[in-house]
């Protein structure tokens, strides 16, 4: 169909459909409801621990926190859209609110990518060069690094909001779950393949590039650990990797699922590909907080402080 009578201005409000061949809708939009809670819930606890704790202000826990924020911000651009249409039944989205959503969407995705990323470096200077850690990694070169990376998102989403904006709308109609660059591509007038070329790069630079760097620090970190003199120093080493590799995991084994399925030729149906969505937006910013709050002790020994605190209270009351 020829675009040329077409500009984006010919769409208003979308329909999304993606969720009308289920039948349990209800049950779904609660479950995605829970876990859209309990990331708030936990992201939240961990921002308030780090920052009213001036112990914890140093580059880990900022790193920790910074990821925290990605996660809430991440997880709302789909969770809220996903729950006003189970819950809510409310199917239509305005079209700004739309490309606000989707901007939101794929820059928490470059931004938890590049935490992980940074995280990585954290752990790698940490461990290869524990005593000169603290004078090479100072607070307000961590900042300029966080800065940077939110920077280098909000360029690259640019860029991408700006080719999705330019596209001719003349279907009124979202086929997934929520608005992602995708699905916009897909619901305009145009042969849709010019217009993966944008994705495949930024694709081979998140998972390609990103996840190669950390990888090659996390090869490093074990050929560090190998070389230490006894058995105390390693586990003391592995047990503050484990939560970045939990983290590292969680996050990208569903992108390299998709991306593995997609080259040896599986064709997904939608209800698979709707399924594998949502484990790739929740399930990360779900586990982040819970690992963080259980696996570092700081954190951890915070939180109980917290909690008995409120007992006490609450027993005197």
């Amino acid at each position: 169909m020829s675009s040329v009578n077409f500009t984006g201005k010919n769409v208003e409000e979308f329909t999304i459909t993606g969720f009308d061949h289920l039948s349990h809708q209800k049950l779904l939009g609660f479950l995605i409801f829970i876990t859209y809670f309990l990331v708030l819930l936990g992201s939240s606890t961990n921002i308030c621990i780090i920052l009213t704790d001036r112990r914890l202000h140093t580059p880990m826990y900022l790193l920790i926190c910074n990821l925290a924020v990605v996660d809430i911000m991440f997880t709302s651009s789909t969770s809220t859209t996903m729950i006003s249409v189970l819950l809510g039944e409310v199917k239509t989205i305005s079209y700004y609110s739309c490309i606000s959503s989707m901007y939101i969407y794929h820059l928490g995705d470059i931004e938890e990518c590049l935490a992980l990323s940074l995280m990585a470096l954290d752990r790698t200077i940490a461990i290869s060069t524990p005593l000169r850690y603290h004078s090479i990694l100072t607070n307000p070169r961590l900042f300029l690094l966080i800065t940077a990376t939110w920077l280098i998102g909000l360029g690259v989403m640019g860029v991408v909001a700006a080719q999705a904006d330019s596209l001719p709308y003349c279907q009124p109609i979202i086929r997934y779950m929520f608005c992602d660059y995708p699905a916009m591509v897909r619901a305009a007038c145009v042969n849709p393949e010019p217009y993966w070329m944008l994705p495949t790069i930024l694709g081979l630079w998140l998972v390609g590039a990103q996840l190669t760097f950390i990888l090659l620090s996390y090869v490093n970190l074990i050929y560090t650990v190998l070389r230490l003199p006894n058995n105390e120093s390693r586990v003391q080493v592995f047990n503050t990797c484990i939560c970045h590799i939990i983290v590292v995991f969680c996050f990208y084994a569903p992108k390299l699922v998709s991306v593995l399925l997609t080259r040896i030729g599986v064709r997904l149906n939608l209800t698979e590909r709707n399924a594998l969505m949502i484990i790739a937006t929740l399930l990360p910013s779900l586990i982040n907080p819970v690992v963080y709050c259980l696996k570092t002790k700081e954190i951890r020994k915070r939180l109980v402080q917290i909690l008995s605190r409120k007992r006490t209270i609450i027993f005197l009351l």
